[in-house]
């Protein structure tokens, strides 16, 4: 039988909970291939409207150790930041994870930016084992993301100010 992994992780930032979250989590698929071309080549919502139920597909440069993924976005709740979503093709589907899901929650900070918190969980197929370098960089690619993001919402003041 498989073994479970998990873990969780927070990210700091000075960004607006809103322009983090609609960026970062709902517009991830807009602004990858631009912001980050030398890793994701392109990507694109393939079913739905990018809300709750759909499907995003993102296609990777060599410097990945996958060329694509597909996520199926389960729950989204654009009032409270959150959302939940299913790997369920690519990066390693079928061949070092048998399932995997991600929790997003970004909660405003007083001083006017936020707080990631996210929580991830995978159940690997028999006989994989994960080690910490492997968890960690897994930890330092979400927080690139979420980096990369808070990078151009402060150079572009007014973009994602109002929710997509």
């Amino acid at each position: 039988m498989a073994a479970p992994n998990s873990w969780t992780h927070e990210i700091v930032s000075s960004v607006a909970a809103p322009r983090l979250f609609f960026a970062a989590v709902m517009d991830w698929h807009t602004l990858a291939p631009k912001l980050t071309p030398k890793i994701v080549a392109s990507a694109h919502v393939v079913l739905g409207d990018g809300h709750a139920s759909s499907v995003r597909e993102l296609h990777f440069t060599k410097e990945m150790p996958f060329s694509c993924m597909k996520e199926r976005l389960d729950f989204v709740d654009v009032e409270k930041f959150e959302s939940k979503s299913t790997l369920i093709e690519g990066a390693g589907i079928g061949v070092w994870i048998e399932t995997a899901t991600t929790d997003i929650k970004v909660e405003p900070t007083a001083d006017g930016g936020c707080v990631v918190k996210v929580q991830w969980a995978c159940k690997l197929m028999p006989g994989v084992e994960v080690n910490d370098d492997q968890l960690n960089s897994a930890k330092h690619s979400l927080t690139g993301i979420f980096k990369t993001a808070e990078e151009y919402l402060i150079a572009n003041p007014e973009a994602y100010s109002k929710p997509i």
